[in-house]
């Protein structure tokens, strides 16, 4: 099993291309960035975790701008987002930063994508929360469309196109691996339908893990790798991944300052040690 790390980066901990570097100096094959354009002051949406919404969830980088900072420091790293709220982004701009990420990446984008659960956040992007699974399922299919052909159009009920020219293309082929986030039914259908990895998070259980992964093959996606995001470093939590058949553990780290993150990975690269 591969081990890479998902986080928070923000304005108040380690930068981008200092935590990249140390990643790949310990052994770590991926970086996973969570994504929140903002917080909206006035919120109704329960944070998922329970309890009070999270200091960092209000300074976040933006995930590719700060992947873009890491990719520079690093050789092989793998450039993650877990997840990029696809129903608030514009479709097209998106492409392209996806597409520029991995040309100047030399094909390392794992991209990541989920439907979120700040409602408040979605209203102020102009989505309405209420079609976000519909939403996202054309905004994929329409990222296929653009980054596989040079003159790429789309019509749906969401996303509606002419013909467009739009580079660079990716240079992983036919284009960057799409992690599918969320552990729904409705999830579940837009992995089999799209995605080439799934991105589940830590409490999933491996029971499920192993549940998923039969229904996959008999939907005829016997292919698809898992990533499991915030996953913890307990032995018990990591062999069960280990038996489910994960690809990658995407061990959770803590917004910390330089010497206390280099502190926290080596923890964290001893606690993994036997897996390696």
């Amino acid at each position: 099993m591969k081990f890479g790390i998902s986080t928070f980066v923000t304005d108040e901990g380690i930068r981008p291309d200092v935590l990249g570097r140390a990643l790949e100096e310990r052994g770590f094959d991926s970086l996973f960035l969570a994504e929140h354009s903002h917080i909206p002051v006035s919120r109704t949406s329960p944070y998922p975790g329970g309890g009070d919404l999270p200091h960092i969830y209000y300074r976040t980088l933006d995930p590719f701008l700060a992947l873009t900072a890491a990719a520079s420091a690093t050789e092989n790293l793998i450039l993650g987002t877990g997840i990029a709220l696809l129903p608030q982004r514009d479709l097209i701009h998106t492409a392209k930063e996806v597409a520029t990420l991995d040309y100047l990446s030399g094909g390392r984008v794992a991209f990541g994508v989920g439907v979120g659960w700040n409602r408040e956040e979605m209203a102020n992007h102009g989505t309405d929360p209420t079609k976000r699974g519909a939403q996202i399922n054309e905004q994929l299919a329409a990222l296929k469309e653009i980054w596989t052909h040079d003159e790429a159009e789309f019509h749906g009920q969401h996303v509606d196109f002419d013909p467009i020219y739009s580079w660079p293309k990716p240079v992983q082929k036919p284009h960057p691996p799409i992690y599918i986030g969320g552990e729904s039914p409705a999830a579940l259908d837009r992995l089999v339908e799209f995605g080439d990895a799934w991105l589940p998070r830590a409490h999933t259980s491996a029971a499920e893990l192993g549940r998923v992964r039969g229904v996959l093959a008999d939907r005829g996606r016997p292919d698809i790798t898992f990533t499991v995001f915030g996953a913890g470093r307990g032995a018990e939590e990591l062999d069960g991944y280990v038996e489910a058949g994960v690809e990658r553990a995407a061990i959770i780290l803590s917004t910390l300052d330089e010497s206390a993150t280099f502190a926290k990975l080596d923890q964290i690269a001893a606690a993994i040690e036997r897996y390696r």
